[in-house]
């Protein structure tokens, strides 16, 4: 079980290779690679910041609970912070399990918490100015399933 928050970009092929591998029932690797998205065509870049220390233990009692709850042998988090171009990777789950469903189901929980409930602030920073980015309904609505 790994969290990292760092600055530094990261290979996803590199980390994807190997994750996973070596235990004797898993059976399925689901992974997710988030990048930032550009949706009004004008964004220069996002601002991410966060509280070290603080935001490595929220996320870390999140990978706890769905290792518990999935039974799952292995999970990697990374969540990037600092001053992210549109395109680049932010973050990254990747969950192990005997079976598809715990990976695919704690993936998508890792990443529904990581959207919305994980210590970050982020914010979009235009040619026309800098707006904070709020969790949506949508988000809510995805939490609420868990």
């Amino acid at each position: 079980m790994s969290v990292r928050v760092q600055s530094e970009p990261f290979d996803f092929g590199a980390e994807c290779a190997g994750f996973g591998q070596g235990g004797k029932n898993v059976g399925a690797v689901v992974t997710f690679l988030g990048v930032v998205r550009d949706d009004s065509g004008t964004l220069n870049r996002m601002e991410i910041e966060h509280y070290p220390g603080m935001t490595e233990k929220a996320i870390a009692a999140m990978v706890n609970e769905a290792r518990n709850r999935w039974s799952l042998a292995d999970i990697l988090v990374i969540h990037r912070h600092g001053s992210l171009k549109p395109g680049e990777p932010i973050m990254m789950v990747a969950t192990a399990a005997r079976h598809r469903v715990a990976a695919f189901e704690a993936a998508e929980f890792l990443m529904d918490y990581l959207k919305s409930r994980a210590p970050f602030w982020k914010k979009e920073v235009a040619a026309d100015g800098a707006e904070w980015v709020a969790a949506t309904d949508n988000d809510e609505i995805a939490l609420k399933r868990w």
